[in-house]
């Protein structure tokens, strides 16, 4: 495939390279191009180890209370919510303390998607014993680095510097190259600045999240 112009590397030639720890440098035969380096992964999370900080003021949050403690509960909800095209963002549930008490579910949606999420539920019948609580002015601020896996205590230093600035964190999700915290939507700016001088991260590492997915650069204001 490679021979014939399918644009993939050779699998042995990659085979080689992985065994016995040689870099691979693709350039274009056509154009000055600076190609693409193709690099273990452990030297891509050297440095920096947190790359962009994103950041979005514009969701809002639902919260179920008394959910019922049995399987297929959650896929139903979801798939009420994906049927109405609302697209979730952070997900938290509680374990109940016991099997009379429903669980919290907790998710993010755009504040555009608010009502239709809570019309979607309001559909589903037998789904929770409780209320349905929301709140519209909450934002979301992450941090993003593929090298957070191999640093100790990033998190702690992110929920660190958030409290330093009277900063509540209301959910928190993360994964091994990103942690976002969902908090009040007119502290923002606030969680922005302090997360990009705590990391001491270029004017050109803020980005502001959207649904589909882009980043849309910010330069960051001190």
């Amino acid at each position: 495939m490679a021979a014939s112009g399918a644009r993939v590397l050779q699998l042995r030639s990659v085979e080689y390279a992985r065994n016995h720890g040689v870099r691979i440098h693709c350039r274009s035969s056509f154009e000055q191009g600076t190609g693409t380096l193709v690099i273990a992964e452990e030297e891509t999370m050297e440095n920096p180890f947190v790359t962009a900080v994103t950041h979005s003021a514009d969701e809002a949050r639902v919260t179920l209370s008394g959910v019922r403690n049995e399987p297929g509960i959650a896929g139903r909800i979801f798939t009420a919510l994906a049927d109405a095209n609302v697209n979730v963002d952070v997900i938290i549930q509680n374990e109940p303390v016991s099997t009379e008490h429903g669980a919290d579910l907790s998710f993010t949606v755009g504040r555009a998607d608010l009502a239709t999420a809570v019309a979607a539920i309001e559909g589903e019948d037998g789904m929770s014993s409780g209320k349905i609580l929301t709140d519209d002015q909450i934002g979301k601020v992450s941090i993003i680095g593929a090298g957070m896996r191999s640093h100790p205590g990033v998190a702690a230093k992110v929920f660190q510097v958030l409290g330093d600035e009277g900063i509540n964190i209301e959910m928190i999700s993360t994964s091994p190259i990103k942690i976002s915290c969902v908090i009040a939507a007119d502290r923002v700016d606030d969680a922005v600045r302090a997360l990009h001088g705590a990391f001491e991260l270029g004017a050109d590492t803020i980005h502001e999240e959207d649904s589909t997915g882009e980043h849309k650069a910010r330069a960051a204001s001190r």
